[in-house]
Order: C-alpha cells, then structure tokens, then sequence
C-alpha cells in the first residue's frame, strides 16, 4: 500500500492554485479548475480529481490545451445550439456551455447542446448539477479523444475511450438525483490510482495486452497497454458505441479512430439534452410521482452486507460531506507527480507542498 496524505480542504485548495497559477490562466479559471478538481475529490472519485494535474500539464506543454480559451458558438438554432470548446480547460468550457443550455431551456422548454473540442470535461456530474441546480433535466452523452483504453465487447485491445453517461433529475425540496458512470466497468482514471496505491483492480475489470484477464491496473496506465472492459458485457459497449456517435460524430464531428498514443491531450465531445419539466405541463405531478417512486425503491429492506439502498448521487454527497469535514486522502505517488507537474509549470513545488500542510 502506498502512502497516504490526508489534506484540510483549505489547505488543499491553497496548494491546488499555486500550481493552477503555472498555466498562466486568469484568477477565474485557476478558481473554476481548482474547484471542480477537488470537488471530484471530495465526492470521492480521485480519478477525475487533483490526480489529472500531471496529465493537464503535459497536455499544455505539448500545445493540446489551451488555457483562458472560452466556448464559441458555432451555430445557433435557438433551441439547439453547436458550440465549441477550443481546446480550453474543460471545467471552464463545460459550465459555460451548459449556462448557456439553461438560458435556451428556459425561453424554449428544452434546448439541445453540442459541444466539441472542450478539454477534458472532467467529472460530468458536475454538469448534472449545474442544470439540476437551475431546476432543469439533463442527459449527457460524452465520448473521449485520448490514448484508447476500452475493449469493445468481445475484442482484444482498446477501440475507444471510457465514454461517460450521466443524467440528472431535480426535485423541489430534495437533493437532485445525478446518475453518472464511464460505460467502462471502472473509469480510467480509477486504474490510475489504484496503481499509484500500489492496489489491484477488482477481476473482471481489465485485460493485459494479449487479451488475457488481469487485475493489474498497469495495463491501463502505462505500456504494454491492454484495455478495461465495459460494464455489462454487450450492454456497456452499445452505451459506449452510441456515447462516441452522438458526443463524438454528431456533438463533436470528432471520434475516436486512431491508435496514437504519442498525445497528452484529453479532448471530450458532449451531446447534452435539457429540458424543463415545467414545459411538459404538469411539473408538480412529475415530481410528486418521482418522489413518491424514490421512496418506494429506497423502502426495499437491506440485503446482507449491504447497508440502507440508496439512490444516485447519495453516495458523493456523503463523501462531499465526511471529506470536507475530515481532509481529503491523496496518495503518496499521485502527490509527487502534482509537485513535479508543477515543476513543469514553472511553479515552486517547495511552496505547493507547504501550501498543503505537509512537510
């Protein structure tokens, strides 16, 4: 087992910006990155967290990100909009497409948003949220253009990347209900830490690079690669197959279809649909008739060894609230490659650390 630092939030935002700051992007997004990378954490997927700083540098380094880039319209349809992201920081990228979303949902009832060429978009729940928060439904279908690290269902070696679902329902009075999930039996980014924690990966998960079954998450990290699989055998793949036609060929006009594994970049395609439940008519009978079905599902009595069912989205908020009161746990491996992607950066990796509160 690796390591483990457990970092005051406060702390871990102040050492978060200082390597944020060697980019050269404006206050406001070195806070929009900031936030949404620690957010990840918080609710507890380190894979789409602080961990992906490393990589964001290398990406800017190489010319693949563009820092204080802001989303274009490409085309406006009104009630659809084809927007483009500019190889910007995707956690700028994606809010601003989404606000604009929520602006045409509201005058129109529902508004279709594709959006190209964003970096990477980071945990999409978080753009659940943000429409959920406006009181609005959402689905987004996301594919990804990277180093392909996903086997389609019964192949040998990685066709495309973890293709992210997500959907969000807001209820008056409640939480939101925000379902998201790569269609990969585990996200990327996951294999990542868990090889950084020097940790396995649950069976069934992953193949090496002859194809075989593996529990080292290596294989999706470093080369030789092999592929993780995805969730529900053929199930996962036609999720994942219509995330990279509809985020991909139609949002982005982008698919992933090649085999180059010389970039750093992480280029997402998002095919969103908002909608006003308002629109349809009957927004309280709509929501009467969720929660009353929420109730019902989370009244089913524990299995054993399960604890009380829940619904998605409890999970994070749970960690967001234990995280935040507690510290967040950053492994030991994952937290020298920050200090030596600051470096990169140009920032004092000596203060990053002693932002942190480590010595």
């Amino acid at each position: 087992m690796n390591d483990m630092h457990l970092i005051a939030l406060p702390r871990l935002r102040a050492a978060i910006r200082l390597v944020m700051q060697g980019f050269g992007s404006a206050d406001a997004e070195i806070e929009a990155v900031a936030t949404n990378l620690i957010d990840a954490n918080l609710t507890g997927h380190d894979s789409h967290g602080i961990g992906m700083l490393p990589r964001y540098a290398d990406a800017f380094l190489e010319g693949s990100l563009q820092p204080n880039a802001q989303v274009s319209t490409v085309l406006d349809g009104g009630a659809m909009l084809r927007l483009a992201g500019n190889a910007g920081f995707g956690q700028v990228i994606g809010a601003q497409a989404m606000a604009l979303g929520i602006e045409r949902a509201r005058s129109s009832g529902s508004c279709i948003v594709a959006l190209g060429n964003s970096h990477h978009l980071g945990r999409i729940g978080a753009w659940a949220e943000q429409v959920a928060a406006a009181g609005l439904v959402s689905m987004h279908f996301v594919n990804v253009i990277a180093h392909a690290r996903v086997a389609p269902y019964g192949g040998a070696d990685a066709r495309f990347g973890t293709n992210p679902f997500c959907a969000g329902v807001p209820l008056t009075g409640r939480e939101p209900v925000i379902l998201d999930f790569a269609t990969s039996v585990i996200a990327q980014g996951k294999t990542r830490v868990a090889m950084n924690k020097g940790e396995q990966v649950e069976p069934g998960c992953l193949i090496d690079d002859a194809g075989r079954p593996s529990t080292d998450p290596r294989y999706a990290v470093v080369p030789p690669l092999g592929a993780l699989l995805t969730f529900g055998a053929h199930k996962g793949y036609g999720l994942a197959l219509m995330c990279e036609l509809l985020g991909g060929a139609l949002a982005a006009g982008m698919t992933q279809r090649d085999r180059d594994d010389s970039k750093h970049r992480v280029l997402n395609g998002m095919f969103s649909v908002i909608i006003d439940p308002a629109a349809l008519g009957d927004r309280a009978g709509f929501e009467n008739e969720a929660l009353a079905f929420i109730d019902w599902v989370k009244a089913s009595p524990p299995r054993d060894g399960f604890g009380p069912v829940c619904v998605a989205g409890e999970p994070e908020r749970a960690s967001r609230a234990r995280r935040t009161a507690e510290g967040v746990p950053v492994d030991a491996t994952s937290w020298r490659e920050i200090l030596e992607a600051a470096v990169k950066l140009g920032a004092d990796p000596a203060k990053v650390h002693a932002a942190a509160g480590l010595t």
